[in-house]
């Protein structure tokens, strides 16, 4: 089964939130209708990076590992492919 790894930011260079799922189109959604937990409490809607892979294992074990990494690792590792912070989640009826 296909996983995904993703960061939500609140806002460029703001509070971050990382986490896993099989399907984006379901999770970001849920995520932005919270009313409650940490994405809801800091205002964590932006997909700002996300990562597929083929095995939901593999992006289980990669969610794991960037939990663990310093902050400025994972700044590096958006701006690396999102140096602006850009929304993602365009074209999903989200934008």
């Amino acid at each position: 089964m296909t996983g995904y790894v993703y960061m939500l930011a609140s806002q460029k260079n703001g509070t971050l939130y990382i986490g896993v799922t099989n399907s984006l189109a379901r999770r970001i959604p849920e995520h932005r209708e919270a009313t409650k937990g940490f994405t809801a409490r800091y205002g964590c809607h932006r997909l700002v990076w996300y990562e597929e892979h083929f095995d939901m294992r593999d992006a289980i074990q990669r969610e794991k590992t960037m939990k663990r990494w310093p902050r400025a690792w994972r700044v590096a590792l958006i701006e690396e492919h999102n140096p602006d912070w850009n929304e993602l989640f365009v074209g999903w009826g989200w934008e």
